[in-house]
């Protein structure tokens, strides 16, 4: 990768200051001073740099069009001015056709290799996205682990409390479930909660829950109507 990189900044110097000297050459040969002639190929060439990287930078978004505009228009002016440049100053036994096209490579040569080496420079700049690791295990304490931290401990209160109700519900015989159902029945007439029910009972919230639903299921409809 830094071998393409420094190979296309070296093709990109050797381009621009090809194109440099025939557009200053060109600048004087138009009427303007010796001093001054160098500034009209940075204004030029200079432009088909910034242009190319302002259009990398902004790839994708909305306001990336004035860039490209800039661009094209550089582009088409360099180009233009160093085949005008080559027609001017070849000599008689070369077809201008041949001397324009010989001259129009250092800018598109420019262009491409400008557009390439901050293309280059950027994809080193960015950070691969990590592929998130999929879970080793389905514990129920391994699922806890990659909650938000505001949940993990409810979610260890819950394993907890299926790990004690299942305990109880294998230590349980049916006709001690069948009283504890009547008690239950009866601390919710006395207005108890299904959490305070519960505790007393050493059985999980849920449980007294599913009780209460399965009495009520078994109600006829003409009795709930009533």
């Amino acid at each position: 990768m830094v071998s393409a990189a420094s190979g296309t900044v070296l093709i990109a110097a050797g381009a621009f200051w090809l194109s440099f000297t025939a557009l200053a050459d060109l600048a004087r040969r138009s009427g303007i001073s010796s001093g001054q002639a160098w500034i009209w190929p940075l204004l030029v060439d200079g432009l088909i740099v910034v242009s190319t990287v302002a259009v990398v930078a902004l790839d994708g978004r909305r306001a990336a069009w004035y860039p490209w505009a800039l661009l094209i228009c550089g582009a088409l002016v360099s180009v233009a001015a160093n085949a005008i440049h080559a027609i001017v100053t070849a000599d008689a036994d070369v077809p201008a056709l041949l001397a324009a096209s010989v001259a129009a490579v250092p800018p598109v040569v420019l262009l491409a290799s400008t557009h390439l080496t901050v293309v280059l420079i950027r994809s080193t700049r960015t950070d691969p996205v990590p592929e998130p690791d999929a879970p080793a295990t389905a514990h129920p304490l391994a699922i806890a682990e990659l909650l938000p931290l505001n949940t993990a401990g409810e979610a260890d209160e819950q394993v907890a409390e299926s790990s004690v109700e299942e305990s109880a519900r294998r230590a349980v015989s049916p006709v001690e479930r069948v009283s504890q159902r009547v008690e239950a029945a009866r601390l919710r007439g006395e207005g108890w909660s299904n959490k305070r029910i519960a505790q007393e009972l050493t059985v999980h919230p849920s449980t007294v829950g599913r009780w209460f639903a399965t009495d009520a299921s078994e109600i006829p409809e003409d009795r709930r109507e009533r």
